[in-house]
């Protein structure tokens, strides 16, 4: 059985994540597509369009000295337009590490990303690393 269109679509921007295929991974959303990132750290809140969101992944790289890793543990789609991709997140920063499970929870339209919706599993961890 073939995976679902949404499922391939979310996958696909993992990987391009993983890889900093930035230029993939702009053209998996619309132009105003918005990210929101929980918490009161730095890089929380929500950025809105192409360039905003690329820029906080430039700045999540930065931060983290190319330490970042996203471990795409499955993604569940349900078939309206939702798709949910579970990763795991690892990151070393300033002597610090974390370690934290989380989700994306993706609004698709047509066969873009419209908007993406963070959560993770520690957010105090989250906070304090970022911070």
């Amino acid at each position: 059985m073939a995976e679902h269109p949404h499922a391939q679509l979310v996958r696909k921007g993992f990987e391009a994540f993983s890889r900093g295929d930035m230029d993939t991974l702009r053209g998996l959303m619309t132009a105003d597509c918005t990210h929101h990132v929980p918490g009161t750290h730095p890089l929380s809140g929500d950025f809105k369009g192409q360039d905003a969101i690329i820029d906080m992944y430039r700045r999540m790289g930065e931060m983290t000295g190319g330490t970042m890793r996203v471990d795409l543990r499955g993604v569940a789609v349900d078939g309206r337009g939702h798709a949910v991709g579970m990763a795991l997140f690892t990151a070393d920063r300033d002597g610090r590490h974390i370690e934290d499970d989380g989700a994306l929870v993706f609004r698709i339209v047509g066969d873009k990303i419209s908007d993406i919706d963070e959560c993770v599993q520690d957010i105090d961890a989250n906070n304090d690393f970022w911070s």
